[in-house]
């Protein structure tokens, strides 16, 4: 058991990392084999990527791993060559990560765990950040008008930290090696450097003024003269990797009681921040209860609250599961898509937020609401959503924590276990700043938050008084980890990268690989829409074709394309082998 108490990919650059434990699947998933048997085949996997080596692996029959980058993926075969299992292989990926890709995640932010234990059992670990002690309401706000830019980017945009805390837990009680082994890759890029790809290269570019503004973050991530890193140079953080090794050798109360908390307490006091070394020490991981819902015979678990993950993904499969989309054109399909995804966000933007903060009702995965919901469809002209819809409330019918104060929860590291985290800094390099000797990027989960009511965040997206900035509270996210059951066998785990995109890009993987039938690695290739209900408009791809473009204008819908977006992960099954499917965008 573990101990705990009490949002590439991104949110637009969602980080994403989707692990999972091996089991010996038969054929479809329909006749999957339960959770338990054990197989020595190594399972050769996929990974398109625009590097050939960025490959998905696996190793001595454990499973597989889906990450972005291939010295993460090596770190997590390394921790099963060392003995490790799963959870060994999903956090020394992670930290990685937090490295070589250090643009989208790191220890400075957030994460959200959904495990599916070889017992059967779900968790669903909260490591998302916490607003500071001295966070309020008005933080945002000079003269009545809110001031977004604060939000973003400098001392008021971060959260308190909770990735660190999440992967030092799962690690102590349910992995087989120590936190210290799984740190030892990052480590090492750290301190040797790695060569920036592609990607990094062009958030660095489009990042660097914003860095600037900041000696310590642009002492790393810029060369001499403020010019940025280009592909294929070498990167060395050499902050990164003593800090790294400091909580090898003390663990996370280094980072959380130690050193390092002193440290940004110090930066921040310096610089109009509000965030001390007691909002580190006050810290608090939580588990809650997953979302759970199903879906053309399948059970979908999703990440509750405050991830607006998986009840929306949940609420959106429950409306279109009022629709046969496999027998209907293209251009309808997509279009039941939207107005499902505009129903879904309007109820978004209105009920969701922390469930410690505010009631989030039950009722909106509920069945019967997704009835009254998908009344109101047409298949053939586009409908104007006018505001949020009412579910079922009740008074003991909301989203909560499974415990207050101290949960244990029982870990048995056998086969059939199946890891997803989604893990991020918000936007490119989080808030943009490195607190001086520590190596380490703060995330801006701040603009995550409301901060004012109808105020569009860094996503244009619009919230209410249920996301609102208080002490203590977690903004609200997109990222959502996911996990399909066919009766008891795990089949299929998903998640994104790309902000509210998220949770419309898993819900098309899932349609477009349940319903539609296409194998994984072409569900997720498809091309994607998004409707986020405001600004009211469909973004389209522009691989979309033409004539289901046109189509949906005819049918009512302000389009607008827009190349590519998202990334998404996910492994499956496929012929009785694991398959590991990454996004093939990121080119």
């Amino acid at each position: 058991m573990f101990q705990v108490t009490n949002k590439k990919s991104i949110t637009i650059l969602a980080l994403l990392l989707f692990l999972c434990a091996a089991c010996q699947p038969q054929g479809d998933v329909s006749g999957a084999k339960a959770p338990g048997a054990s197989s020595s085949k190594v399972v050769e996997l996929t990974h398109s990527s625009y590097n050939p080596s960025y490959a998905s692996v696996s190793a001595n029959g454990y499973g597989a791993i889906a990450s972005v980058n291939p010295l993460a993926t090596q770190a997590g075969l390394l921790a099963y060559e060392q003995g490790g299992n799963a959870i060994d292989a999903a956090i020394a990926t992670a930290l990685t990560l937090g490295v070589v890709d250090s643009h989208n995640s790191g220890i400075g932010g957030g994460c959200f765990v959904l495990i599916r234990w070889a017992d059967g059992s779900v968790s669903a670990i909260d490591g998302r950040e916490m607003a500071p002690a001295k966070a309020h309401p008005q933080l945002f706000i000079r003269d009545g008008k809110a001031q977004p830019q604060l939000s973003k980017v400098g001392a008021l945009a971060s959260g308190i930290p909770g990735s660190l805390k999440a992967y030092e837990a799962l690690v102590a009680r349910g992995g087989k090696l120590t936190l210290a082994d799984a740190l030892q890759a990052g480590i090492r890029h750290a301190d040797q450097g790695f060569p920036v790809d592609r990607v990094f290269a062009s958030r660095l570019k489009v990042t660097a003024e914003k860095l600037q503004k900041f000696p310590a973050s642009a002492g790393i991530f810029l060369k001499p003269g403020g010019a940025p890193y280009q592909e294929g140079e070498l990167l060395v953080q050499k902050d990164l990797a003593n800090t790294y090794r400091k909580i090898a050798a003390e663990g996370s109360a280094y980072f959380y009681g130690g050193d390092f908390a002193k440290a940004v307490e110090s930066w921040m006091a310096d610089n109009g921040g509000i965030i001390s070394a007691e909002d580190f020490a006050n810290y608090r991981l939580t588990e809650r209860q997953p979302v759970k819902s199903e879906y053309r015979g399948y059970t979908v678990y999703g990440f509750p609250p405050p991830s607006s993950g998986g009840a929306h993904v949940a609420q959106i499969l429950n409306i279109l599961a009022h629709f046969d989309l496999a027998a209907v054109p293209e251009a309808e399909r997509y279009h039941l898509l939207a107005e499902a995804m505009k129903l879904a966000f309007a109820d978004r933007a209105y009920w969701l937020g922390d469930p410690d903060y505010t009631k989030v009702p039950k009722g909106l995965v509920s069945a019967e609401y997704a009835a009254d919901l998908a009344a109101t469809i047409s298949n053939q002209h586009a409908t104007t959503v006018a505001g949020h819809g009412t579910p079922p409330l009740s008074d003991s019918d909301f989203f909560e924590q499974l415990n207050k104060h101290t949960t244990h929860i029982a870990a048995a590291d056998k086969d059939g276990n199946w890891v997803a985290i989604t893990t991020t800094l918000n936007t490119s390099f989080g808030s943009k700043v490195v607190a001086p000797g520590t190596g380490v990027l703060l995330n801006n989960q701040m603009d995550d938050f409301s901060i004012k009511a109808g105020e569009p965040n860094a996503f244009n997206l619009i919230g209410a008084e249920a996301n609102k900035v208080e002490a203590g509270k977690r903004p609200l996210s997109s990222m959502s980890p996911t996990l399909v059951l066919k009766g008891d066998v795990p089949v299929l785990t998903l998640g994104a990268a790309g902000g509210p995109t998220i949770i419309n890009q898993v819900v098309q993987a899932l349609v477009n690989n349940l319903d539609m039938g296409m194998p994984l690695d072409q569900a997720v290739a498809a091309p994607r829409v998004h409707h986020q209900w405001m600004p009211n408009r469909l973004t389209v791809e522009g691989s979309l074709s033409e004539s289901t473009q046109q189509a949906l204008q005819e049918m009512g819908h302000e389009v607008k394309v827009w190349g590519n977006f998202g990334a998404t992960q996910a492994i499956g099954l496929d012929s009785g082998d694991f398959k590991a499917v990454a996004e093939p965008r990121v080119q």
